[in-house]
């Protein structure tokens, strides 16, 4: 059988390992005088950052990002960038940080409102303008953000999640340093994994899977898997560079491969309730999974990674390959992970929250279209 044709785009340079953070200001000085840090919540963990940067002869403003972006805090954000003017933005944090400094890059040198350039949404707006320089140093092992080319903004009007999305949104430079996330607490080092998991889950038997980053999500599965697991008993640092790994390979495959019904549930589960996006990936995943085999032919590609997922999932739990998908649902609830209902989710939203995950772009490149039905049952089974 001959092999497909398929691209692949990602950041135009990543750095793994240990110490590389330590990079960002040589680039940023690099690329000019005036810089923009976009940072998470806790402002004192990118003081090093924004210290090197003024020392360097840069000056530094800085956002805090507190939470995952809304539409009104990126709109203020692009209004802080367009005063500050920076030649250069770097984010330090978790997705959250990430994608909103990506989104910011984008938007900061085009004219119209930050809504006209959203899906679903808005208007799905080109960008007219190429970002500003923009370099992603992740602080958690999960979304992958670092190589993507959206930006995930919550708009609480319309109760969605939807993406700002453009191949020019890559990042020019991703330092992904496993340093950055130790120490960090059991319960986002189990939701940030969990989004890990399943972003090497998803491409890999997405209908847009093509061999590059099936190698890559190949690898990267049972690893993702044990690392997990093994971050759960404790601090593990040859742990927490796997699953920076994991999560970087994860952003590899889904800019190229999609995702599939887990994120398109996620999306719109996240614009109703809040709560940890890994956190309710990980809770959809297993009954995803099911539902995907029951719904692909017996014997094909696709149910053969399904059932090669499956084993893996197995292997790390130490059940046999029938009792994984359970088994992994119990574990996580084990850890502390809440149920869909803990989180406000009712029988009665069921059928809302699948009719409207429809209209997503992670839905499109599930294997096969899953029914209305079949979604609210995979979302019943989480609750």
């Amino acid at each position: 059988m001959s092999l497909p044709v398929f691209g692949f785009v990602t950041a135009g340079a990543i750095r793994f390992g240990r110490g590389v953070a330590s990079e960002a200001v040589g680039f940023a000085a690099a690329r000019g005088r005036r810089a923009l840090v976009v940072h998470g919540a806790t402002a004192a963990r990118a003081d090093w950052l924004v210290a090197g940067l003024e020392r360097a002869g840069l000056a530094t403003a800085r956002i805090a990002c507190a939470g995952e972006p809304a539409l009104r805090e990126l709109e203020a954000a692009v209004a802080t960038a367009r005063a500050h003017r920076p030649d250069v933005i770097l984010s330090l944090g978790g997705g959250a940080a990430i994608d909103l400094g990506k989104a910011v890059a984008a938007l900061s040198p085009v004219p119209g409102p930050a809504l006209d350039y959203l899906e679903v949404v808005g208007k799905g707006r080109k960008l007219e303008s190429d970002p500003l320089p923009f370099v992603a140093m992740p602080t958690t092992a999960g979304t992958g953000a670092e190589v993507t080319k959206n930006a995930v903004i919550g708009v609480p009007e319309s109760r969605r999640k939807v993406s700002l999305r453009d191949d020019r949104m890559l990042p020019d430079l991703a330092l992904v340093d496993p340093a950055l996330t130790d120490g960090l607490p059991k319960a986002v080092t189990l939701a940030c994994g969990l989004d890990a998991v399943t972003q090497v889950i998803e491409p890999y038997v997405s209908a847009r899977a093509n061999p590059l980053t099936d190698a890559i999500c190949r690898a990267a599965i049972p690893e993702g898997l044990a690392a997990l697991m093994r971050l759960m008993e404790g601090e593990d640092a040859d742990a927490r560079e796997r699953m920076a790994w994991v999560s970087l390979s994860g952003g590899l495959a889904l800019a190229n491969s999609g995702l599939g019904a887990v994120h398109g549930l996620a999306g719109v589960l996240g614009g109703r309730i809040g709560g940890a996006h890994g956190a309710i990936c990980g809770l959809l995943l297993p009954h995803v999974i099911r539902a995907n085999m029951a719904a692909v032919p017996e014997g094909g590609l696709v149910h053969a990674r399904l059932l090669e997922v499956r084993d893996w999932i197995a292997t790390a739990m130490g059940v046999p390959a029938g009792d994984a998908l359970d088994a992994l649902a119990g574990w996580m609830v084990a850890q502390g992970l809440p149920t869909l209902g803990g989180l406000g989710v009712g029988q009665a939203d069921l059928q809302t929250i699948a009719d409207d995950a429809a209209a997503s772009s992670s839905m499109k490149a599930n294997p096969v279209p899953l029914p209305a039905p079949v979604l609210v049952g995979a979302l019943r089974a989480a609750l």
